[in-house]
């Protein structure tokens, strides 16, 4: 049984915290759906660059259901349908997808193509980007990738000692949208002291459900002995929600993919235990936990509730235009 807690209320009885919001942000939801409804449109197999969200149950799902996913699109035979993850491309990708006449579904998640606006825009007016990100990670390659020659990446507070740019250099800063909120808001504070020119993006870029979670986490972890992040080593935003949950209290906070990865020895002289997931889980996952906990002597759940979440976002229109066309919508 899960009751609901509201944000400046005590936790009522029970042994564990559940965060709310967790789980499935607007952009996972839009990017797994869009691989599902082009399945049943166009049959199997559907060929996905990259994993389509940062979670491995996702992606084995859809495998199972004709998914084929891959590392480039030189895997994907000429003419074929692929989807782009919602992590987002490059400029590049787009062109080699063109030249290889494979059929596109770009499932790239809104708020990831508004970064992608901004570098263009910051770009075009001649300004050095700052983005903050994790090299390598997909997201980042992809926005990197609109402005290549503009762009310097800065992957923590640390960097910004290092950074020196001609005198008169017009700068502006853009993040990767998975990042801890308070890293990255101290390490813009770092760039703006030593480049007091530094301009800002017209929002923010951290996503509003990865805001979210950290504060829900932020939330739980003040009462909790443990914290149990639900979701995939290669999930920054699961990753980072480890780390907040340890800054704002925790006493211990481990990330699990699943129930398996559970390690019981973990709940010795625990008397709260906190639960999330990341933004790419799906939520079968926690309610495994939730029962693993109840078996093991904490059983009701008390869902702490720190924001109502209603984005939605509308599937790709080149998905859209072809379920139309097929009396599908």
């Amino acid at each position: 049984m899960t009751t609901n807690v509201h944000l400046g209320m005590p936790p009522v009885g029970g042994s564990v915290l559940l965060a709310d919001p967790r789980g499935y942000c607007a952009g996972v939801d839009r990017a797994v759906i869009t691989v599902e409804k082009a399945l049943d449109l166009y049959g199997a197999p559907v060929y996905v660059r990259k994993q389509i969200v940062h979670n491995k149950h996702v992606v084995n799902t859809l495998a199972d259901r004709g998914a084929i996913f891959v590392e480039e699109l030189d895997e994907v035979p000429e003419g074929a349908t692929v989807v782009f993850s919602a992590h987002g491309v490059s400029p590049m990708v787009h062109a080699e997808a063109a030249e290889r006449s494979l059929k596109t579904i770009d499932a790239t998640c809104p708020l990831v193509t508004k970064v992608h606006h901004e570098a263009r825009r910051f770009a075009a007016d001649d300004y050095r980007i700052l983005l903050i990100g994790h090299e390598g990670h997909e997201e980042v390659e992809g926005t990197a990738g609109e402005a290549p020659e503009h762009i310097t990446l800065v992957q923590s507070p640390a960097d910004v000692d290092d950074l020196e740019f001609p005198e008169g250099t017009k700068l502006s800063w853009l993040s990767q949208t998975t990042l801890s909120v308070d890293e990255t808001m101290e390490t813009v504070r770092r760039l703006r002291e030593k480049f007091p020119q530094l301009e800002d993006p017209p929002s923010d870029d951290i996503c509003y459900a990865t805001q979210n979670r950290q504060v829900a986490v932020k939330e739980i972890a003040k009462e909790a002995d443990l914290v149990i992040v639900v979701g995939s080593s290669n999930s920054s935003n699961s990753v980072r929600l480890v780390e907040v949950a340890l800054e704002a209290g925790a006493k211990a906070s481990y990330r699990i993919d699943d129930i398996s990865e559970f390690d019981e020895a973990w709940l010795d002289g625990v008397e709260t235990v906190g639960v999330t997931s990341g933004a790419s889980v799906p939520d079968d996952l926690v309610q495994d936990v939730l029962t693993y906990l109840s078996e093991h002597g904490h059983p009701d759940a008390a869902a702490v509730r720190t924001a109502d979440e209603t984005l939605t976002f509308a599937l790709p229109p080149e998905l859209r235009k072809d379920m139309k066309a097929a009396g599908l919508v």
